[in-house]
């Protein structure tokens, strides 16, 4: 083959950008490489959100590095896959809301599921099809999740599961949830768990939104009641849920933080180039020279997410995810705080706009406004929360990265039915 033919195969960016063009909206890709923002706005009202989802998955592009036998992804490294993730940043293309299926459901269920489970459940949330949620937290357990104590019983083939979940996100449209219960009282609370997929429609589930002060209802409380789940749904050997439920988490810190984060534009503020674009020229000294910061951090995240990814890949995964985590959930707070900042008084009121109820305000946003600035720097508030506070990464980071001594725990080695505990 000669060296010209070499150059001359086509690239997966290649494909993909083929694909792009066939598939988008005519005049979108040009819009967004002309910076015509008022055509790509015009141009993104012709595009149907679920169907253009499916389609993604369905080729593949919406989970690249998920094995392609299971119908949703490519089987692509994170090195390769950095490229077209690009891609589809670049030419803004819509991406499914299932942040949680496919953030930390889908790679647990890669990870420990069996090959039935992986069949059944990985296209439907490449595809947005199925939404999934994290049934961690509880009243009594949120940064000490090992502390829970919603109860497991084995009944035959099945589990019978009581108890109450807390801060559920998307727990009112999710179809599947990924739970951690106790199966096992009589020893160490990190012992005592198992990891379940669980029916959200199964009998004895019962979901109620929790309102926030964005107007959004995202997150839930979720009650058990005599639920049953068949143990062919556990993921993982009976009793080291924790295992599993680390992996979850590990990939939690990635989707929150990471390439393609929840954290920035899909909040409903604005990331650092929409926020210049909006507000070129900005000629106030002091902000401008926020926004300067808010550039440098930004590209710092990006080279840490970078190193992440490499670490990864070689098999040496380190404290990358809590570092951008950590860093992520802060700087956001602040650029968030920036754009109110830049709004000036626009910031105070805006016209009323749709539903915010059924769904994150987020999901379905085009274009920026005031409300939907508001709306991003209302609901930043959570980040520091969410994914682990960041109370507990810098815990994380000073025992693991610091080498300093882990705080006393007393009750980690005790049976957890004899731990004290409130109520």
């Amino acid at each position: 083959m000669t060296a010209q033919a070499v150059s001359e195969t086509p690239t997966l960016e290649d494909e993909l950008r083929d694909w792009l063009g066939r598939e988008l909206p005519d005049g979108w890709m040009e819009a967004v490489d002309a910076g015509d923002d008022g055509k790509f706005a015009e141009v993104r009202k012709e595009l149907d959100y679920d169907s253009w989802c499916e389609r993604l998955a369905d080729a593949g592009w919406a989970t690249p590095t998920w094995p392609a036998e299971y119908g949703a992804g490519r089987s692509l490294s994170p090195s390769e896959a950095r490229p077209i993730n690009e891609i589809l940043a670049h030419y803004k293309v819509p991406r499914s809301y299932n942040i949680i299926g496919i953030g930390m459901g889908g790679p647990t269920v890669i990870e420990h599921g069996s090959e039935e489970m992986k069949k059944r459940l990985l296209a439907p949330i490449a595809r947005g099809t199925e939404i999934w949620c994290q049934l961690f937290s509880e009243p009594s357990a949120g940064s000490d999740v090992a502390g829970l104590a919603t109860r497991a019983v084995r009944d035959g083939d099945e589990w019978i599961v009581n108890g109450q979940k807390v801060w559920t996100t998307l727990a009112h449209i999710a179809r599947w949830g990924m739970i951690i219960v106790r199966t096992n009282p009589d020893v160490p609370k990190h012992q005592g768990l198992s990891y379940f997929v669980v029916d959200m429609h199964a009998p004895g589930v019962t979901v109620k939104p929790l309102v926030q002060m964005t107007g959004d209802a995202e997150f839930n409380e979720v009650f058990f009641d005599e639920v049953r789940i068949p143990d062919s749904m556990r993921l993982g050997p009976e009793g080291e849920g924790w295992r599993v439920a680390i992996t979850t988490l590990m990939n939690e810190r990635v989707a929150l933080s990471g390439a393609g984060s929840v954290g920035g534009d899909a909040v409903g503020g604005s990331p650092v180039s929409r926020l210049l674009d909006r507000h070129r020229p900005i000629t106030d000294p002091v902000l401008r020279q926020r926004a300067a910061q808010a550039w440098m951090e930004n590209r710092v995240i990006g080279l840490t997410n970078g190193r992440a990814s490499a670490a990864r890949k070689s098999g040496e995964a380190g404290p990358e995810g809590s570092v951008t985590k950590l860093f992520q959930a802060e700087f956001n707070q602040r650029l968030q705080e920036l754009a109110i900042d830049l709004e000036g008084s626009d910031a105070l009121a805006w016209a009323a706009s749709g539903d915010r109820t059924a769904l994150p305000g987020w999901v379905h946003t085009a274009e920026i406004d005031h409300g939907t600035v508001v709306a991003g720097f209302l609901r930043s508030r959570a980040n520091t929360i969410e994914g682990g506070t960041s109370e507990i990464m810098r815990n994380i980071l000073g025992e693991r990265v610091l080498g300093l001594p882990k705080e006393p725990q007393v009750d980690r080695e005790i049976p957890w039915k004899d731990v004290l505990r409130s109520g």
